[in-house]
């Protein structure tokens, strides 16, 4: 019997990016094996990347795990980078916990993932050191993100930012972007590149790209957000086409 397995997600209430690069790679997946996924999502307001819309999004998130949890889904992700880590160094570590205390206590536990998590959990699993990022956000919000990369043990010796406040903006990007910015980065030294330190900026096409123009391992946060909920799962997370995580 084919097993059929839920997926949840908390999801900015402007984002558009995640509900289609999370069961792009989900579907790609079933290409290679026999597992099949659903997909569901509940919504945190959110408008303008700004430390203080994060702080009053991140308030709706145990709301939105509740009612994932109402559906009984089998894995669960909290689909917003920034807004984690604007929260204090290591928070994705206290809100994963509580958000998990949630599903348990509704009766329906299931693991919970963040792509703030996700992203230094993926960058441990390459063994990385030094890393370069490209992210979308006002650099004091950009220069946040790698101070929290750099508080889980890496060093970040290079940042893009693109100074995009409006959430749908940075949807708009396009996808292939990237493999253009990253003539802007200096890549010496660097064993590890970030395509996308944000879930809404779209790159899901341009990791594999990427690190074939480069040669430096490469993920996003989407990419490494879908590999940790995939382990969640306890399933097999190797397959070609999105970069170094999943080969």
């Amino acid at each position: 019997m084919i097993r059929s397995f839920r997926v949840g997600q908390i999801v900015p209430s402007s984002n558009v990016t995640m509900e289609k690069e999370i069961p792009e790679v989900f579907r790609n997946r079933e290409i290679h094996y026999e597992e099949r996924f659903t997909f569901h999502s509940s919504r945190m307001r959110m408008k303008q990347v700004t430390k203080e819309e994060l702080a009053l999004m991140d308030r709706d998130s145990d709301r939105c795990a509740l009612e994932l949890s109402d559906a009984s889904v089998d894995v669960m992700g909290y689909a917003c980078l920034v807004a984690i880590m604007s929260m204090g160094l290591g928070y994705h570590r206290e809100s994963q916990a509580r958000l998990g205390q949630i599903t348990l206590d509704n009766g329906y536990p299931c693991p919970v993932v963040s792509s703030a998590g996700a992203l230094v959990e993926g960058l441990a699993t390459l063994n990385a050191k030094r890393v370069a990022v490209i992210a979308p956000y006002r650099k004091p919000l950009t220069d946040l993100v790698c101070h929290y990369i750099e508080s889980e043990g890496f060093e970040v010796l290079d940042a893009i930012s693109l100074e995009i406040p409006d959430n749908l903006q940075v949807a708009r990007q396009d996808p292939m972007a990237p493999v253009d910015l990253v003539d802007r980065l200096n890549l010496s030294n660097i064993d590890t590149l970030i395509a996308s330190a944000c879930v809404q900026m779209p790159s899901l096409p341009a990791v594999s790209a990427l690190q074939a123009k480069t040669g430096i391992p490469t993920l996003s946060a989407s990419v490494a957000t879908s590999y940790r909920m995939l382990e969640a799962l306890g399933l097999e997370t190797k397959m070609p086409g999105f970069g170094a995580l999943f080969e």
